[in-house]
């Protein structure tokens, strides 16, 4: 999975992992030694030694907190229904539901349980705000910049001249007419010596007026040129049947390649050469 396609919400879920997962080691509940009776004996346990606390409390929300981060590598994946990221936070709101009624019970909390609840808290705040909040859903990474050359028109090591990312050329030379010279340039036999205005052809300056669009009018398909993007937040990259489930996630940070536009869409491709359709192109990058 790469790293830059985590969000700062991805970031604050697995922060609150790590604590809560560290928590599971400090003791859950604490005792009063009696005055003039040696206590070093005696061990406080922690979630380790009670199996039901350490799977509904602890070890629940860890895997909460990875069931969302991995939901961002496979979209669409789904678990008894459920999509990967929601049964993940479902899993993180069950951690603060069991810590909050578990610390009630106990009469004397100690560190670890104090530590798993504020961690839950975290958690499940992280999880169910992440996809809504803005602030969170921005990259954990800023964006890096495109590989050299490539955002000033050069192709990528072994493209030819003008082509994208494994895409032919986007812009052909344009090819001369058949009967036409190769090279009408000054000192050519025929080409227009210096001081004298080049004499232009009927035909030709007709087809030309023909070929250009009309003012305002928009470009034809033919003039798309393949161009270098990133998105902002993570968009998922539907199939170009037109099936609903998308089939990848383009993901902050990366740069990807547009090589056709349809309407207000963008055909991409993704570095492992799948291509699908971005619907939402508001707010990305050009390289």
């Amino acid at each position: 999975m790469n790293i830059r396609s985590l969000t700062r919400g991805d970031g604050v879920v697995i922060g609150a992992a790590v604590v809560l997962f560290i928590a599971s080691f400090l003791d859950y509940s604490s005792y009063d030694c009696p005055q003039g009776v040696d206590c070093s004996r005696f061990d406080s346990p922690n979630a380790w030694d009670s199996l039901g606390l350490l799977m509904s409390l602890f070890l629940a929300g860890v895997i909460g907190a990875a069931l969302v981060v991995v939901s961002r590598a496979m979209p669409g994946r789904k678990v008894v229904g459920l999509d990967l990221g929601q049964f993940g936070t479902a899993l993180t709101v069950f951690t603060l539901w069991t810590a909050f009624w578990t610390i009630l019970d106990v009469s004397d909390a100690g560190a670890g349980l104090i530590l798993g609840l504020l961690a839950a808290i975290v958690l499940a705040a992280g999880a169910v705000a992440g996809p809504l909040v803005p602030a969170l859903k921005a990259p954990l990474l800023s964006p890096a910049s495109p590989a050299p050359g490539v955002g000033a028109g050069q192709a990528p090591y072994g493209a030819g001249p003008g082509q994208g990312y494994g895409f032919p050329a986007g812009q052909q030379q344009q090819q001369q007419p058949y009967g036409a010279q190769p090279s009408q340039g000054y000192g050519y036999p025929g080409a227009p010596q210096q001081g004298q205005p080049a004499q232009a052809d009927p035909a030709q300056a007709q087809q030309a007026q023909a070929q250009q669009p009309s003012q305002g009018g928009a470009a034809p398909a033919g003039d798309f040129t393949p161009f270098w993007f990133a998105v902002p937040v993570a968009r998922p990259l539907y199939g170009e049947d037109g099936s609903p489930n998308p089939i990848a996630e383009l993901a902050p940070g990366t740069w990807y390649l547009a090589v056709e536009q349809r309407g207000q869409s963008l055909i991409a491709q993704t570095q492992d050469g799948r291509r699908g359709v971005l619907q939402d192109t508001t707010g990305i990058q050009r390289g």
